[in-house]
């Protein structure tokens, strides 16, 4: 087997472990994804992880567990780095619009090149501060670049009214749970097993708090 068919044979176990379904030619796209992400990584650092089955372990199959938790046709990916879950994210269902912000400018050029090559019709890059990105969104994710409390406070505007916010974290948040600010309430904390991922992995899922409710899960 060539390595690419390895990696290959590794991911396609992974979703099946997942128990995800992937459109056709996903699968050739996340390998393609991966590629241009070692690529550029080799001059602009955009990851820690290089090894080539960490990658598929901790970077698509991590961004595809949370999959059966993301909802609505419109997503945003705040903090997303190199496009982490964004991109697996906008391959995995491209009738939904896919927004990727990050302030830095090295990660955004290679999102937009990444977007540009995978031809991925349904994603767009923007540079940008956190709490300076305009607009409504029935999802949002954040691959655990702060703390609850300061991602809901830079980012919780963007929140549609009935959207639901998924926080990818590693261990359980319990500490953080009493700084989600008012107004926000935890739904539910999953505990994730990613397949190739030793240690933790949970995904707090937050709504909007209606009115008299409890705004923290006990």
């Amino acid at each position: 087997m060539t390595a690419r068919e390895t990696l290959k044979a590794q991911l396609e176990n992974g979703v099946s472990t997942l128990g995800i379904a992937l459109p056709d030619g996903a699968i050739e796209r996340l390998l393609d994804y991966r590629e241009l992400l070692e690529r550029w990584n080799a001059a602009y650092n955009l990851t820690a992880v290089r090894d080539d089955q960490a990658m598929i372990a901790r970077h698509l199959l991590d961004s595809l567990a949370i999959l059966p938790y993301v909802q609505g046709r419109s997503l945003a990916d705040l903090g997303t780095g190199p496009g982490l879950p964004g991109i697996p994210l906008a391959i995995a269902e491209p009738a939904r619009e896919v927004l990727m912000v990050d302030s830095n400018g090295k990660k955004v050029r290679f999102l937009r090149e990444a977007i540009r090559s995978l031809k991925l019709a349904n994603a767009r890059a923007e540079q940008s501060r956190v709490e300076d990105v305009e607009g409504a969104f029935e999802c949002i994710t954040a691959r655990a670049f702060a703390s609850l409390a300061d991602m809901l406070g830079w980012g919780g505007h963007l929140l549609a009214p009935n959207g639901i916010w998924l926080a990818m974290k590693g261990r359980h948040p319990a500490e953080e749970l009493d700084g989600v600010p008012e107004g926000f309430r935890v739904d539910a904390i999953h505990t994730l097993a990613v397949p190739g991922v030793d240690g933790e992995r949970h995904l707090v899922v937050i709504r909007r708090a209606q009115a008299g409710s409890h705004q923290r899960l006990m």
